[in-house]
């Protein structure tokens, strides 16, 4: 096989890299390198660098920086971003007539959505963001005065000062449980399980944490909860298109997530999932009419907003199928491992997130450093940009490479950190 791929090569490499490079056609150039791959395994092609500089020449970036803060939001490919600006000109031409012709076809994107991460269509609602969706469920459910919300303190910021706001206005309880990182599934769903209450309603947690990259057993959990009669809203900000799984086999009731992370979509794309006997159970964020209390579209009323970022979504889509959720979730966790573990024997290092189920989301800190000085060390002589995670329980840098990230900065990360477990900080 790797004799196929190399002739494919061959046979591509002056057409083929120039176009990439221009994002000319890169979905089908993506996709005839994958299909070179035969029958390799996901772990096997992960660590094949040939394979990932084709993918990473699909990208525009600025390789003056190194960026290991994709948790935040994650360049699009060339031929996404392309899109992107062509249905913004598109949509110039005449807006009330071209945008509206651009709205239509998002149903397209609805079902190519659905299929993909496996609900159906009109269980899911094209949003902005994972903040959005969330707080569509946060805010749409019927729940009374003394009713218990149940969540975490490492659940995300936004999140839970939505519960917090709901708490002020309709004399809800909100409950916060603290768990320690790394931790197992099973002891995750013991913590949640004993801290329930007759009062508890609805239970709210990460599918994978932004902190540390901590995974929580959905489908046990949502079980669970559905047994007692409580409602379970999923945070899948990190989730989608990072590793596999399909909504319908995690059976919770409601699920958020931001498409501008890991599917590499343009900033403002998300979705909401909503179980379909949910549905006309949940107010919308924005008043909908009467007739629409059944349709999953009620979540999508927002007024007048650009239709060119959803319209994209259909690129970004494509350009990830052409690689497959399987494989871009073993280079992720080739990628953190390739630090991860070149770092974790020094005892002056504390590894926040359980390798034995690490993607592309980590944690790691250096003993007495304060997380904000590791980010700045790392920003200021190396120009890498993490993110810094303070908590009381423990800080560090969060780590969250793509799959455009190369070999060479993920060692330049290394570097940078044993320089500064040798040296140390430099005095202000």
């Amino acid at each position: 096989m790797k004799t196929d791929r190399r002739s494919f090569l061959r046979i591509s490499s002056a057409a083929g890299a120039s176009a990439m490079a221009l994002g000319t056609n890169s979905i089908e150039l993506v996709a005839q390198a994958s299909r070179a791959l035969g029958s390799r395994t996901p772990d096997d092609v992960a660590a094949d660098e040939s394979y990932w500089r084709d993918i990473q020449s699909a990208f525009t970036l600025d390789r003056s920086l190194i960026n290991l803060n994709n948790g935040n939001s994650c360049p699009s490919p060339t031929v996404v971003h392309e899109a992107y600006k062509r249905y913004l000109d598109y949509s110039n031409q005449a807006p009330v007539y071209h945008r509206g012709l651009i709205e239509r076809n998002i149903e397209v994107v609805r079902r190519r959505l659905a299929a993909e991460f496996g609900c159906d269509a009109e269980e899911m609602a094209i949003t902005r963001n994972s903040s959005e969706s969330l707080q569509i469920a946060q805010n749409g459910l019927d729940l009374a005065p003394g009713d218990e919300v149940l969540t975490t303190e490492q659940d995300y910021g936004r999140m839970l000062t939505t519960w917090d706001q709901r708490a002020r206005r309709d004399k809800l309880k909100i409950t916060k449980v603290n768990f320690a990182v790394p931790n197992t599934g099973e002891a995750l769903f013991a913590l949640l399980e004993g801290a329930i209450t007759p009062r508890t309603k609805v239970l709210h947690f990460c599918h994978i944490t932004n902190l540390t990259g901590q995974i929580f057993p959905v489908q046990n959990i949502a079980r669970m909860a559905r047994a007692r009669g409580i409602i379970t809203i999923v945070d899948g900000a990190h989730a989608v298109a990072h590793f596999p799984f399909k909504l319908r086999d995690l059976e919770m009731d409601y699920y958020g997530t931001s498409l501008h992370k890991w599917l590499l979509a343009p900033t403002g794309t998300g979705f909401l999932y909503v179980r379909r006997d949910r549905i006309a159970k949940t107010w919308p964020m924005q008043a909908a009419p009467e007739r629409s209390e059944n349709d999953i579209r009620k979540f999508e009323e927002i007024g007048t907003a650009p239709a060119a970022t959803k319209a994209a979504i259909n690129e970004a889509l494509a350009f990830h199928q052409a690689i497959g959720t399987d494989r871009v979730a073993a280079r992720l966790r080739y990628l953190t491992l390739r630090w991860a573990n070149k770092l974790k024997a020094n005892p002056n290092i504390k590894i926040h997130t359980g390798l034995d189920q690490v993607y592309g989301v980590a944690c790691v800190g250096v003993k007495d450093v304060p997380a904000a000085q590791v980010y700045d060390f790392l920003w200021n002589k190396y120009r890498i940009i993490t993110a810094a995670i303070s908590r009381p329980e423990y800080n560090g840098v969060r780590v969250t490479p793509n799959i455009y990230t190369p070999l060479e900065e993920i060692d330049t990360f290394v570097a940078a950190m044993e320089d500064l477990l040798k040296n140390g900080v430099p005095a202000a």
